[in-house]
């Protein structure tokens, strides 16, 4: 072998090693979270880092005996389902108008949507606060949908405008040719094509909005309300925390993310390229 080849293979060992280890970095907390869950709290005060000696589930019953954390897991289920599929649905016909049609004030009105990607949401938490405290919408049960869809469009608008661009059109033509309704043929044949940024707009809505925490926390004060960012604080005291069922609530809260992007991580790559690129 060259002393060139050599020299190629030590750089690529080199760098394989380099990402192994930052991979590590980045799963273990993960695992970590896991199986520091199982430990008791004498346990886990005495070395935090050490495996379980006796592996017990008792700190996931504490969590939703004591923790309610079943109340918190339906709440954030509810908001985040019902905000991922108005985003999905407005951003949809959103995005096919604003690619297929043009009429006055369409670039303005596109330019509006986009630049809700440019603003720094937490600048908006006082704003927002005093006009739903004005409108009588703080602490209900559809709080937290209103400002978790208005956020979450700009970007499932912009995805999905940059990949209709990229359909040809004479596919909706001979749809309509063959009698199909405009209703049809956006639900039956088109949005079917776009299931990259579709696949995209799910998961990366999901993953926001399950874990969204500065918004609940100042929208919403009754306990029925609360999602389970808010329902994780309550294992933290103002003298203490008890650390192994808050990990036990942790991987409550995580389970459903892990999942979700298990199921669409392959797509999550082909979407933003497909969206971004594209148009």
């Amino acid at each position: 072998m060259s002393i060139q080849g050599i020299r190629r293979k030590i750089i690529v060992t080199i760098v394989n090693v380099f990402m192994m280890i930052f991979s590590l970095t980045c799963v273990f907390p993960i695992i970590w979270m896991f199986y520091s869950s199982l430990k008791t709290q004498k346990e886990f005060s005495l070395n935090i880092i050490s495996l379980p000696q006796n592996p017990n589930l008792n700190n996931f019953v504490e969590a939703i005996r004591i923790g309610k954390m079943q109340n918190y897991f339906l709440n954030s289920v509810f908001t985040t389902i019902v905000s991922v599929s108005i985003i999905v649905i407005l951003g949809f016909i959103t995005g096919y108008f604003l690619s297929r049609f043009t009429f006055k004030g369409r670039n303005i009105l596109y330019i509006l949507f986009l630049s809700g990607m440019l603003i720094p949401v937490h600048g908006l938490l006082i704003p927002l606060f005093i006009q739903f405290k004005t409108l009588h919408l703080l602490d209900q049960r559809l709080t937290l949908i209103l400002p978790y869809v208005a956020l979450g469009l700009p970007l499932a608008i912009f995805l999905f405008e940059s990949f209709i661009k990229s359909i040809p059109v004479e596919l909706e033509e001979a749809a309509f040719i063959d009698g199909c309704t405009l209703q049809k043929m956006l639900f039956s044949i088109l949005l079917p094509m776009c299931r990259p940024v579709l696949s995209t707009i799910i998961i990366m809505s999901f993953l926001h909005w399950w874990n969204e925490f500065p918004f609940a926390l100042v929208l919403i004060k009754s306990d029925k309300y609360k999602t389970l960012p808010l329902g994780l604080a309550n294992f933290s005291g103002a003298y203490s925390t008890n650390y192994t069922q808050l990990l036990a609530g942790l991987v409550i809260a995580t389970l459903p993310v892990i999942i979700v992007y298990f199921i669409f991580r392959k797509r999550i790559i082909q979407g933003m390229t497909a969206g971004a690129v594209k148009g």
